[in-house]
């Protein structure tokens, strides 16, 4: 039992960690909105080309680019279209 209620307060911790760093990852956006509106260049640039920006390559990219893992960086890319380029596919 003991171990069980040890896994379940790491199992907390690292959760709630998870939630501040993508809360804090959109923070840093809003008070960005250059770097917002730079990715929705790209993003356009990429439609143009027949490229999703949902694609896997696409967020590696983004991953690699501001070195965020895959999950953070898609729920960034997904953010910022959201907010500052509906028109984008």
């Amino acid at each position: 039992m003991r171990i069980f209620i040890a896994l379940l307060v790491i199992s907390s911790i690292t959760s709630a960690k998870a939630v501040y760093g993508q809360s804090k990852l959109l923070e840093n956006v809003k008070a960005n909105p250059e770097e917002a509106k730079a990715l929705c260049k790209k993003f356009e640039d990429l439609n143009a080309q027949g490229v999703k920006t949902s694609s896997k390559e696409v967020i590696e990219e983004i991953s690699r680019n501001k070195n965020l893992t895959p999950t953070d960086a898609e729920i960034l890319s997904i953010y910022v279209i959201a907010m500052y380029c509906p028109q984008i596919k």
